[in-house]
């Protein structure tokens, strides 16, 4: 009898450390979907998908594709293909919004006529998206086998922070064409997630940079559809992270950096070596993810109203933002504004993030 007691207590004891060990890896894991105007391949919109699917305690539970930076289905293709180079066909790929809200192409023409030449226009100027929205070219990566989902992203996005509530990171680094939509949709979205994180929005950047010297409040996601951008930040989020110009311009994807992670056979490591194509480029996206994961890699922020300007004037699609004393009587929310970054830091988690292999791949296609 003293044998089975002892034995009971045995069994026990290993259920509860199994539980409690089960229990720190749950509230270790980090849930988020990613928004992502997915332009491929390499550069800072697959590199920062990738860096959720490197990073151990992050669950993604879906990329949602949006157009900016290239047309949406072009998107869709190259971010399935990613996932296939990866190992990680797993994660659903859902379209979403293939044009802004309010703002077109040819209105913003002869806005231009009148306020003067915006800069970069996304897939509105590329040449690499000189194509018609619905085709998808030869990729050069390749053509992904895996379909994306028959779900369409406002509703993805709903179900997930229903599925769980309070719980979900919406990671935004495109327009927020697709995060609005979800907002219109379901009034209970954006209380029901954890926080949205932004790239995007732009304040006093220091830099020579043409695209900002002379127009330092326009940034293109923000701009690219103004009245989706008004809609997502002023939206209930328990917490808003936003990622600015300012901020992103302390970092760059060196040649040495591409080079050390060229070193690892790992298929992350091989991607990033071989579709880095202008080593130089500002870490955009991949700033906003990795500060997710590492909030100290920031190290000096502004807590501040943030709105976009939708007055169809000079101001369209600036970033507008106020302080306790001086904003407007309209209801706004504030925002954690990055301001700057431990530059050593974050440099060193990137590349250690891209040398490992990536969590739960399974017959990774780039070797």
């Amino acid at each position: 009898m003293r044998a089975y007691y002892a034995t009971k207590r045995v069994v026990t004891g290993v259920a509860l450390v199994f539980l409690l060990a089960f229990g720190v890896r749950a509230q270790q894991m980090k849930y988020v979907v990613v928004d992502q105007d997915a332009k491929g391949p390499g550069g800072t919109d697959m590199n920062s998908i990738l860096i959720f699917l490197q990073s151990p305690n992050v669950e993604v539970l879906g990329i949602t594709v949006v157009t900016g930076d290239a047309w949406r289905n072009e998107e869709v293709a190259h971010t399935l293909r990613l996932l296939e180079l990866v190992g990680r066909s797993d994660i659903p790929v859902v379209p979403g919004m293939g044009n802004p809200m309010v703002r077109t192409k040819e209105w913003t023409n002869l806005w231009e006529q009148m306020y003067g030449k915006v800069l970069y226009q996304g897939a509105w100027t590329s040449r690499s998206s000189a194509h018609s929205p619905e085709e998808v070219p030869e990729l050069s990566e390749g053509i992904p086998k895996s379909k994306a989902s028959t779900e369409d992203a406002a509703h993805f996005l709903s179900r997930m922070v229903h599925k769980y509530p309070h719980q979900v990171t919406i990671y935004a680094a495109g327009p927020m064409s697709n995060i609005a939509s979800a907002i219109l949709l379901d009034p209970e979205f954006a209380s029901l997630a954890q926080e949205l994180v932004i790239m995007g929005g732009s304040l006093s950047p220091q830099t020579d940079n043409p695209e900002y010297l002379d127009s330092p409040r326009r940034e293109f996601n923000l701009w690219f559809d103004p009245e989706a951008a008004s809609i997502t930040l002023r939206a209930p989020w328990p917490k808003i992270s936003v990622t600015t110009v300012d901020v992103s311009i302390e970092t760059h994807l060196t040649k040495e950096m591409a080079d050390e992670i060229g070193k690892s056979q790992e298929p992350a490591a091989q991607y990033v070596a071989r579709y880095t194509q202008r080593p130089g480029e500002y870490l955009w996206d991949e700033l906003a993810a990795a500060a997710w994961l590492d909030p100290t890699l920031i190290t000096r922020e502004r807590y501040v109203y943030m709105d976009v300007s939708v007055d169809k004037g000079m101001s369209y699609g600036d970033t507008l933002v106020w302080t306790d004393k001086d904003k407007p009587a309209i209801s706004l929310r504030k925002v954690h504004a990055q301001m700057d970054v431990d530059w050593p830091k974050f440099q060193r988690m990137f590349i250690k993030l891209m040398s490992a292999p990536t969590p739960k791949s399974k017959n990774p296609e780039m070797r």
